[in-house]
């Protein structure tokens, strides 16, 4: 009977580590990230932004572009304000130079990728990144681009440009991202 008890009481111990383990906070170098971060027992202190690396390109997924932090493209990204999908005029610049490469490389069809920062509901920033796609299809359209090249999807906050969880990481993180499509 104590054998049994103490057999019982070793495996509910294991599946409470176990748990624990799985359920820990996950923290450093993972899914591509660039950049450093330090941390001591919990506490993390971003030294620079965390840049995540964009997924491999494969045959068929089109060419990520650039415009925020570390990166570079024909296209650049344009950045909200939190909770909006209004573009600025710095974001109006920003897409009349790209107005004025796509005009120039007219075979070239595009997707916006519509971002949100991590505050809010995943449906909520789904909808906000859509919102914010649609603006700068929009745009590009108004500005003489073909809507036919242009396509729109919404990631919401699921895939951070910087990771951070304060202003100077959200505000990179809200956007419209492009990808060049393969010809």
């Amino acid at each position: 009977m104590k054998r049994h008890c103490l057999n019982l009481g070793g495996l509910a111990i294991i599946g409470v580590a176990l748990l624990l383990v799985g359920c820990a906070k996950k923290s450093g170098v993972q899914n591509g990230e660039l950049g450093a971060t330090e941390g001591k027992m919990g506490e993390e202190t971003i030294t620079k932004p965390s840049l995540i690396q964009e997924a491999p390109v494969t045959p068929g997924a089109g060419v990520r572009t650039g415009g925020g932090p570390g990166t570079e493209g024909p296209l650049k990204d344009v950045f909200f304000d939190f909770d909006k999908a209004i573009l600025t005029d710095e974001a109006k610049k920003t897409l009349d130079a790209d107005i004025k490469w796509l005009k120039a490389n007219p075979a070239t069809r595009i997707a916006v990728e519509g971002h949100s920062d991590e505050r809010g509901t995943d449906e909520y920033n789904l909808g906000l990144g859509e919102h914010r796609a649609k603006a700068v299809r929009d745009y590009l359209v108004a500005g003489g681009i073909d809507a036919k090249r242009i396509t729109t999807i919404s990631y919401g906050e699921e895939r951070p440009f910087v990771l951070g969880h304060d202003e100077s990481a959200w505000k990179w993180n809200r956007r419209a991202h492009f990808v060049i499509a393969p010809r």
